[in-house]
């Protein structure tokens, strides 16, 4: 999903070095396009690796290959870069629309309801993608993506809300930490479908893509066993008879009182208070701190320079003299997911704000190393070690909390009021940034070269102060005492115009 984040990673491959499975369908661009494949370092320097080539496209007139003009070369290549470009850019585009009608379609249909009809989206993008090789592929995966991004982007709003909602009280953060687990843990198994033995071949790379349709369905299959949002039917729909039994399957108790006290202390709080527009949340003095740092949060996400780990990795693997560097890759993944599992235990105990603070330390400190090892590469070959090292860190520290905290933590800097509009632009926010790196990593890396990495970590670093100095911890908190640290930190006496408990974000519990 995007999300979040995370699958926003699974999903941008030209800002990750060409594996097999993209120069496979690179080949395949070029044999529709009826390009020739003798012109491929047009587009990519790197050799295709693969055991079977497509063959040399003839002239309609001769029944032997024949040299394109270099001019002509120059177009294919474009052609196949435009072509390329948009197939990796138009699933964060997708995501981008659709961000702002997650929480729309939630409450219209319901969160059950809005989640199977956003999988008509998914297998219609994954239907499109696995028959691309049938047709005109760049078209239909372009299509695809895009769709699949339109999904995407509404469930990053919708699945977050969900879990929020059922989850019990003290485990919502923990709770909102394992769809992140969710993400890296498709992304992991998406390296391994994507090795050349096994999917990421030039026989069976269209399934590879179709594949996403089975989360999707496995996914709509499960939620008819699942309960509708207690809070959605209360608050929204004022049904209490219907609420209560979807508590009692909840929580596998006939004792919900509690839950219900904390819900109609909610309700009473959504009617006292009117929903806020976007605008609003710039305009006014009461939610400008808070929505800024939200988006703050979901920025670095983004500029951390995690994307460009990935793209990274498999070179200096190899460099490192490891003759299979993409089982090393796969490692990472694995890193990847085993970190996000350790978030999920510690957010509740350790915190929100330490948590983040402690990863972008951490990937400060890497992306120096990083950067300190690829440029004495070339003069000291067991620099390669220091730069393998520090991507295992980087991305165990980017799981521990850049990675998981922002998407449930804006949630919590909001009363029921500005929070489905600060959702919709932090999502929003976030698949921007995403689309950013996307379209212009590439150049930068380019540009930079080995030296990337310490622009990154001089972007962590100042991220990093700006958490230390303006993000409030959150854990344990009620609205009004998030509010007053909020107050605090921007040097205002101000008290906000609804200043309510919010026991339901984590009131309860200890800090």
């Amino acid at each position: 999903m995007h999300g979040s984040k995370a699958d926003n990673l699974a999903l941008t491959p030209h800002v990750i070095a060409l594996g097999e499975k993209e120069r496979v369908i690179l080949t395949h661009y070029r044999h529709v396009l009826g390009i020739p494949l003798d012109d491929r370092k047009a587009v990519n320097n790197d050799a295709i690796h693969s055991t079977k080539e497509m063959p040399t496209v003839p002239h309609r007139e001769s029944p032997t290959p024949i040299s394109w003009p270099e001019e002509e070369t120059m177009a294919s290549a474009s052609l196949i870069t435009l072509f390329w470009s948009l197939s990796v850019s138009s699933f964060a585009v997708g995501g981008m629309i659709a961000s702002f009608f997650g929480g729309l379609l939630g409450d219209r249909l319901g969160r059950i309801k809005a989640l199977l009809v956003s999988n008509i989206l998914s297998l219609a993008g994954a239907l499109l993608m696995g028959f691309s090789k049938l047709g005109p592929s760049h078209i239909l995966i372009i299509a695809g993506r895009g769709i699949s991004g339109l999904y995407c982007g509404l469930i990053s709003g919708l699945v977050p809300m969900y879990v929020g909602e059922v989850a019990p009280t003290t485990l919502r953060g923990a709770m909102g930490t394992l769809h992140q687990l969710a993400i890296v843990m498709g992304i992991l198994i998406s390296q391994i479908a994507g090795l050349d033995f096994l999917l990421g071949n030039h026989e069976l790379w269209h399934i590879l893509l179709g594949l996403t349709a089975v989360p999707a369905v496995l996914q709509s299959l499960l939620l008819f066993f699942c309960p509708e949002s207690p809070r959605y039917l209360y608050i929204r729909l004022d049904e209490e008879a219907k609420a209560k039994i979807s508590l009692k399957r909840l929580r596998g108790s006939d004792d919900v009182t509690k839950d219900i006290i904390e819900m109609r202390k909610e309700k009473e709080e959504a009617s006292s208070e009117k929903k806020v527009s976007i605008i609003q949340l710039f305009t006014s003095s009461s939610y400008r701190q808070p929505i800024l740092v939200a988006l703050m949060l979901h920025m670095v996400q983004q500029f951390s320079g995690i994307n460009a780990i990935f793209y990274y990795s498999t070179s200096i693997f190899q460099m490192a003299g490891i003759s299979q560097p993409v089982y090393a890759t796969i490692g990472v993944g694995a890193v990847n997911t085993v970190f996000t599992a350790v978030s999920v235990f510690l957010v509740e105990k350790a915190g929100r704000r330490s948590l983040f603070l402690i990863g972008m330390s951490g990937m400060f400190f890497c992306a120096i190393f990083m950067s300190v090892g690829l440029v004495l590469l070339n003069k000291l070959a067991w620099m390669s070690y220091v730069s393998m090292s520090a991507i295992f860190l980087f991305v165990s520290f980017f799981e521990i909390g850049p990675g998981p905290i922002p998407w449930f933590m804006v949630a919590e800097f909001f009363s029921q009021g500005p929070r489905p509009a600060a959702l919709a632009i932090a999502a929003f926010t976030n698949w921007t940034c995403n689309f950013i790196i996307a379209m212009c990593f590439q150049y930068i890396a380019d540009f930079c070269g080995p030296y990337v990495f310490f622009l990154f970590a001089g972007v962590v670093l100042a991220f990093t102060l700006f958490t230390f100095f303006k993000v409030p911890e959150t854990k344990g908190k009620s609205f009004e005492e998030i509010a007053a640290e909020f107050r605090k930190k921007s040097g205002s006496t101000q008290a906000p115009k609804a200043a309510v408990e919010m026991e339901f974000l984590g009131a309860t519990e200890t800090v």
